[in-house]
């Protein structure tokens, strides 16, 4: 998956929670809540292209899962009066995929290259020549007598939405014409989001029910409107279906989010790591074993948001617990715990055991 999930649910569940997603998402760059200074700088790239009569550059947005990426990529396209068309990184195996995707763009279409570091490495080179050049190399036949047959495409506008902007190449990078990274949102931006997804929803929220919500939205809109979805679903099945502060904390206890956003996941590690390794330090597959999950998804999921709120760091010799976390779990440190307040942090540090 390009982003890992938390609920367990079925496809079709799955699938009607995509739905109520997607008709959640602001259709114009005006009704686009938070981000302020990307929506000025992309209204920006956006007016100038438009004044000219030409696509936009190239745009690349980088950022955690949740942030927004997606709906401005569909919100470009709205602006531009364009086609979307849709894809992404782990979709593209081979060039020959990518060839088939651009040789059927549209003039002005927008292309949305999602999680795009994990495209193949060939299709990755074919990308240069195709945003620089608008030109795609079909390379037919093998070996001495294989030749490369030049097809031109048309001009087109490629949207890549990246959670590793890191994992991209250089030259990939460079061909961007603007690079957007979407920051969390604060608690006041997610407020206004959730009384906007209330309205769509038809719900009555309260003020202080859309703070508490806020508050434990690691401050990211999708989690907000996911939480606001499961607070609705407890208040028409044990209130008057009004969403209020006492209906929201009771929601989220039974979901077990906590006060500070953590769910079941985050506090096992913290726990994990307190209780067994006494604060650490301790290596990511040693602690992912404690907590039955993989390496992976430790690091992905749980770890970023864990970092961010100053409960874990990362040293050189592994995962420290930090006082903060000590508090937070509501357990008295031994006296040669090892805080991680003050210490190195090492985001290469994947194989510390």
């Amino acid at each position: 998956m390009a982003e890992h999930e938390r609920d367990t649910v079925s496809p079709d569940a799955d699938q009607d929670e995509r739905a109520v997603e997607g008709a959640l998402r602001p259709r114009r760059l005006e009704d686009f809540v938070g981000q302020e200074r990307v929506r000025e700088q992309l209204a920006l790239v956006l007016r100038s292209a438009q004044r000219r009569g030409r696509a936009p550059d190239h745009i690349l947005m980088s950022g955690g899962p949740g942030l927004g990426k997606t709906t401005l990529a569909m919100i470009i396209a709205a602006e531009l009066g364009a086609p979307l068309r849709i894809t992404s990184g782990p979709a593209i195996e081979r060039s020959g995929d990518l060839a088939a995707v651009l040789s059927t763009l549209q003039e002005g279409e927008v292309l949305f290259l999602d999680e795009i570091h994990r495209m193949a490495r060939p299709a990755e080179e074919m990308l240069y020549v195709a945003m620089e050049d608008f030109r795609v190399d079909v390379v037919v036949g093998k070996g001495p007598g294989a030749t490369a047959i030049p097809i031109d495409i048309a001009p087109f506008t490629l949207v890549g939405a990246t959670t590793r902007a890191g994992l991209l190449p250089a030259p990939l990078r460079d061909r961007f014409g603007f690079t957007a990274h979407m920051d969390f949102y604060r608690a006041d931006e997610l407020e206004l989001i959730l009384r906007r997804s209330g309205g769509l929803l038809g719900v009555e929220l309260d003020g202080d029910a859309a703070a508490e919500i806020a508050g434990r939205s690691r401050g990211t809109p999708r989690i907000a409107n996911r939480l606001l979805r499961r607070v609705r679903d407890y208040a028409e099945v044990h209130g008057d279906g009004r969403l209020t502060l006492e209906t929201a904390r009771a929601a989220l206890a039974l979901y077990e989010v906590d006060d500070h956003g953590l769910d079941r996941l985050d506090r096992a590690v913290l726990d994990a790591l307190l209780r067994r390794f006494r604060g650490g330090p301790v290596g990511l597959s040693t602690l992912a074993v404690s907590v039955g999950e993989e390496p992976e998804t430790v690091e992905v999921v749980a770890e970023p948001f864990l970092v961010r709120s100053g409960f874990i760091a990362r040293t050189p010799r592994g995962r420290v617990a930090t006082a903060e976390a000590w508090a937070h779990m509501g357990i008295t440190p031994p006296s040669d715990a090892a805080f991680g307040a003050g210490a190195l942090f090492d985001t290469s540090d994947h194989t510390a055991t």
